[in-house]
């Protein structure tokens, strides 16, 4: 596709071509998948991970008729708990990606892209390894903080990297996130069924790392200017849309009617491309607290449920054992999430707070059933676990839509990055809560 030297042309659907726009894309579904892939896989194994661990302190070794050991578990609570909540993992893999979410939009600006995406791919290698190779819950848990680094640095400059090309490349981001629980939870739900053992089956998801550099260099086709190995000066925006058309700004300016104070074209020009200030962000910051706050009430709501309630969730009858019956919990949830968060093509949802108070619903729910023990059969959990994530990644989705469409360009950038806080926080506050919610039923 030819382009003048001297322009700095927006990657828009008038001026890609149908074969570049589709390549952006499947780039961005990839990056998706890839980024929240380790996140994902790393909550699917939780339990596997302090049952392995725990189970040397928890279990006393028999010794059998062959001379092998038979582990006999010092657990008589109904729940079939862990000594330590699968919440500890969620802990570990949320607070660096919350951290990184709430301090890097004000300061990432400074560092290249192309040295975000390398850090993402060693952070994620090394997360596959420590698990995998790991002998001491401490060890599992440092491996689970670097996939929480891995995917929070992903996730805020991936959103960020969605405004320097269509509005259509967060169909693919979103879709890609999704695909990334589908395929975490399943294909480690389906390797250990299969008999491979949580050590083999993380070497195997080593190959997700190296495809999301692949995917990143080799499919994105970015600009002239794209600040890809430097260090960005211009500003939160980089780009005009090809109509030039200014959405709603979160910064409210004041207008001003003296005709002879009008500002030139260069200070007008300035104004919508400039750098933002601090003062700048923190007045976008309180704009995006619509937006923020109803996401992180889905997640906190979504997440007590993952972890603080599911686990506990164990039918005994069931031809499932009670790491079997976690692990398609997640998958199921998963491809609930998957589904709505490719829903983007085909509709859209503006009222966020509806759906959290939805999911807030589905939290007491489950919270009673725990409690009254009155759901006899796994598949009736299976169903409202597929809403679940039906309502999460729904919120999730259309969040970010909306943030896209109703920001100025000046301050789009920032916004889309100071945003991917909202799940972060919801996930963390809900930890806080599964901690005593999970040791008061396995005290029961």
């Amino acid at each position: 596709m030819d382009r003048a030297l001297n322009s700095d042309p927006v990657i828009t659907a008038h001026t890609e071509g149908r074969f570049q726009r589709w390549r952006i894309c499947i780039g961005f579904w990839l990056l998706g998948l890839c980024n929240n892939f380790a996140y994902v896989v790393m909550l699917s194994a939780a339990h596997d991970i302090l049952q392995k661990q725990e189970s040397q302190n928890a279990t006393t070794p028999t010794p059998a008729p062959n001379g092998t050991n038979i582990e006999i578990r010092n657990n008589s609570n109904r729940f079939d708990c862990n000594p330590v909540s699968t919440a500890a993992v969620l802990l570990a893999d949320i607070l660096p990606t919350l951290i990184i979410k709430f301090t890097a939009p004000f300061y990432i600006h400074k560092v290249p892209y192309g040295f975000r995406v390398l850090v993402c791919f060693f952070t994620a290698v090394v997360s596959f390894l420590m698990v995998s190779f790991s002998s001491t819950v401490l060890m599992s848990i440092t491996g689970v903080v670097f996939a929480s680094i891995s995917s929070g640095l992903g996730e805020l400059s991936f959103l960020s990297l969605s405004v320097f090309f269509s509005r259509d490349v967060l169909s693919g981001w979103g879709s890609g996130t999704g695909a990334a629980g589908v395929a975490g939870a399943f294909l480690y739900s389906a390797f250990t069924q299969a008999g491979l053992t949580p050590q083999v089956t993380l070497w195997i998801m080593l190959v997700v790392p190296v495809i999301l550099v692949v995917s990143y260099f080799f499919l994105l086709v970015f600009p002239p200017s794209f600040p890809q190995w430097r260090r960005h000066n211009g500003g939160h925006s980089y780009f005009r849309t090809a109509n030039s058309r200014e959405r709603r700004p979160l910064i409210e300016e004041e207008s001003d009617t003296d005709e002879d104070s009008e500002p030139s074209q260069e200070e007008q020009e300035d104004h919508h491309i400039g750098t933002l200030t601090f003062t700048d962000q923190i007045y976008v910051f309180k704009g995006l607290l619509k937006f923020i706050i109803p996401l992180s009430v889905v997640y906190f709501a979504e997440y007590f449920i993952n972890q603080g309630l599911l686990e506990l969730l164990y039918f005994p009858d069931s031809p499932l054992s009670h790491a079997e019956q976690y692990r398609w919990y997640q998958t199921i949830y998963q491809i609930g999430v998957f589904v709505s968060r490719t829903s983007l093509v085909c509709f859209k949802i503006r009222k966020i707070f509806l759906m959290s108070l939805l999911q807030c619903v589905n939290a007491v729910v489950l919270g009673f059933a725990v409690y009254y023990q009155f759901l006899h059969y796994p598949w009736v959990v299976f169903i409202i676990v597929l809403y679940e994530g039906l309502l999460g990644g729904a919120a999730y989705v259309n969040t970010f839509y909306f943030i896209h469409e109703e920001t100025a360009e000046r301050e789009r950038e920032f916004a889309m990055a100071a945003a991917s806080v909202g799940d972060s926080l919801g996930i963390a506050l809900s930890t806080a809560v599964s901690f005593p919610v999970h040791q008061y039923f396995c005290s029961l």
